[in-house]
């Protein structure tokens, strides 16, 4: 009876001791890891761009300017329509229709500027293209279907992109 009593709680004891040691995921702590800044977004986008462009280095340059500022202003249209969506989640359970049309308003402007800075990006980008380049940068993407650069389907929040749906089958 003492050597079931020990035995046991010696594989208690051990029990605890591993589950207390477990991590998750890599092995390391359970923190999240951090999303990528503006600039590495950028410096992704004109990564890819270079590979399949060709770009020259001024071109580069002028690209990864363009895009740092399309990123800064979508983060920041990011956080302000997470806002909005909390909003909106709180006007519906509160039954606020005031409420609802204030946030869906707010939306709908914020989804605006989102689609602006995206095209504005992507227009100054093809100005700075050779015609062999934007002839290239035409045919990557089948028309319909969003360009190949940031703002296309691979953009932030759009088809393929983080926290959009996946895209079309073709």
């Amino acid at each position: 009876m003492k050597q079931n009593i020990l035995r046991d709680t010696l594989v208690a004891a051990l029990s605890a001791s591993f589950l207390c040691s477990q991590t998750t995921g890599s092995g390391t702590t359970s923190t999240p890891p951090t999303p990528p800044t503006p600039a590495e977004i950028a410096a992704n986008i004109v990564a890819r761009l270079t590979t399949l462009l060709d770009l020259t280095s001024a071109q580069q340059l002028t690209a990864t300017n363009l895009f740092t500022t399309e990123q800064t202003a979508l983060a920041t249209i990011s956080t302000s329509m997470q806002t909005a969506q909390t909003a909106l989640q709180t006007a519906v359970t509160a039954a606020s229709s005031s409420g609802v049309t204030t946030a869906a308003n707010q939306i709908g402007s914020l989804t605006t500027q989102q689609v602006l800075a995206t095209a504005n990006a992507d227009l100054a980008f093809y100005a700075i293209l050779t015609a062999t380049q934007q002839t290239k940068y035409a045919t990557l993407q089948p028309p319909g279907q969003g360009g190949p650069g940031p703002g296309g389907q691979g953009g932030p929040g759009g088809s393929g992109g983080p926290g959009g749906p996946p895209p079309p089958k073709q």
